[in-house]
């Protein structure tokens, strides 16, 4: 589908702002109104409708606010319970508690980053995760993986789509967290989650396709980053 609209912008409504395209309400794939919770998050995905060429194809890709507003909307609030249990079951086998046997230098830098992020999590959750050397599974306390859950699903539905999202890319609940309590930038998600690959890069270089790969993934987590700052007014449940 071609850009259809020749304008966009935003008007409140009952619970936030809805985008309006030659002044009507955008909606979501399953039909209902697109409201974002804060001017911001609407004003940004005005914004995203706004910079599509005239005449272009309208390419979902290039809308990352939007399609997250929409997820959140239309899946998220019909199926909430599943979808904190789908993010929360990162707590059980979280990225952060894997470590490498060796080089040494990945050991120490697997330690510096993510030690760091384990550390935060227990003092702001009250969730202490055991770190393991090597790929077997470890059982994480329960009382642990309990409030982790209890912090994912303290999240307003919006965010919870991004969080989701976040989780979910990186492999990392606790990195997920980091950014949306605003402990870790986007880029500092990123170089957190792609550490090993970051460092086998630097030792052998990067090829085309784990260039592309790693594009993406940039691209997905600093939209999510975004995504939680501009939903700031209404995290974990705010006003």
């Amino acid at each position: 589908m071609k850009r259809f609209y020749r304008q966009t912008g935003i008007e409140p409504a009952d619970g936030g702002w809805r985008i309006l395209l030659d002044g009507r309400p955008m909606r979501t794939p399953a039909k209902s109104i697109l409201l974002a919770p804060t001017r911001a998050l609407a004003e940004a995905i005005a914004a995203e409708w706004n910079e599509v060429p005239d005449g272009a194809e309208i390419n979902v890709a290039h809308l990352p606010l939007t399609r997250l507003a929409a997820t959140g909307l239309d899946r998220v609030t019909t199926q909430r319970a599943r979808v904190v249990e789908e993010t929360a079951r990162y707590a059980g086998s979280d990225l952060l508690c894997y470590r490498a046997t060796d080089p040494a230098s990945l050991v120490k830098r697997q330690h510096d980053t993510w030690q760091a992020l384990l550390d935060w999590a227990a003092e702001r959750y009250g969730a202490r995760l055991v770190v393991v050397s090597g790929t077997s599974f470890v059982d994480q306390p329960a009382d642990s993986v309990t409030a982790l859950r209890g912090a994912v699903a303290a999240h307003s539905d919006m965010a919870l789509s991004a969080l989701y999202n976040l989780t979910h890319i990186a492999g990392s609940l606790v990195i997920a967290l980091a950014v949306a309590e605003g402990r870790l930038s986007a880029g500092q998600a990123f170089d957190a989650a792609e550490l090993d690959e970051l460092y086998q890069i630097e030792r052998w270089g990067e090829d085309p396709i784990a260039a592309e790969r790693h594009k993406g993934i940039r691209k997905d987590i600093d939209a999510a980053a975004r995504f939680l700052s501009l939903l700031e007014e209404t995290r974990l449940g705010g006003e």
